[in-house]
């Protein structure tokens, strides 16, 4: 009774109230000349660039499901079996959702045992986020308390130490970059980014594009079913024409460093985003 007293007042209470800090970031070790900066920034000041650029690269089906993709889940699972283990690259399956809850509430797994410990509350605290908290909180929270690089939390601090603007006045292209990079932020550098990096935020620009302003509106319901089905259906040409065959097959490692923390992307070793199995499927913007 007491847990459930202590868990759901807990999420009830960051509705209002920032978090003032996260497992992660307490824990985190800095590089040498690298100052820890993380500065909040409300939801209205965030750039629409940036919240569909995280959809694009981490969450395409963010305003559709209740928390989990259980969709994404079956097909992260099926491809692991084949493809990735032929390839040694693992794909994971965690939404915004997940991510926002295992970074408020949550700690990062360790061991095995731990990380399957770790799932079984990420999974409780996703759902009630979902439902206490809404879209519009989840959002304004993960991209505020993720690492977009090392010691840089939130879209407030890597806005200004990247771009030197405000995060309201993020590009498509900044925008983009910094999504690039969200899978292990210590590896990919923004300020340095390689071949590589710059191929995944074109990628990442375009499905934006594809994606289109008025997602979240859209999926707000203030836009008629009809004329949704029919702008989805036109998207789903389009997306067709973006494939990932173009990517380097080999990663820089220019960028790599010695301290890896774990990806924000759950399971993600390699992060292959749009491929073309995920990109021809018509449920993946929709």
């Amino acid at each position: 009774m007491w847990f459930f007293i202590v868990t759901i007042s807990w999420v009830i209470l960051y509705k209002w109230i920032n978090p003032p800090t996260t497992y992660l970031q307490l824990t985190c070790d800095c590089p040498d000349g690298v100052k820890f900066h993380q500065e909040w920034v409300d939801e209205e000041q965030i750039s629409l660039n940036m919240k569909l650029a995280v959809v694009a690269s981490e969450d395409n089906n963010f305003m559709k499901h209740g928390g989990i993709d259980w969709g994404a889940v079956e097909k992260a699972k099926k491809y692991n079996e084949t493809t990735g283990k032929k390839k040694g690259k693992y794909r994971g399956a965690s939404t915004i959702t997940q991510q926002t809850a295992k970074n408020v509430f949550l700690w990062p797994g360790t061991s095995k045992l731990t990380k399957w410990i770790r799932k079984g509350f990420e999974v409780y605290f996703t759902y009630l986020i979902e439902f206490f908290w809404g879209k519009e909180r989840i959002m304004e929270v993960y991209l505020n308390v993720i690492e977009m690089g090392p010691c840089k939390f939130g879209v407030g601090a890597a806005s200004k130490d990247y771009f030197g603007v405000q995060a309201s006045s993020l590009t498509r292209e900044q925008a983009a970059l910094i999504a690039a990079c969200l899978p292990n932020p210590v590896k990919y550098s923004v300020s340095r980014p390689g071949s590589y990096l710059k191929k995944r935020q074109g990628q990442i620009a375009k499905l934006m594009r594809l994606i289109g302003n008025d997602y979240f509106t859209r999926y707000g319901k203030d836009m008629g079913k009809v004329e949704r089905e029919k702008e989805e259906r036109e998207t789903e040409k389009k997306i067709e024409e973006i494939a990932e065959d173009d990517l380097p097959t080999i990663v820089e490692e220019e960028n790599e460093s010695p301290s890896k923390p774990e990806s924000s992307s759950e399971d993600e070793v390699m992060p292959e985003i749009l491929e073309e199995e995920v990109v021809k499927e018509s449920d993946t913007i929709q």
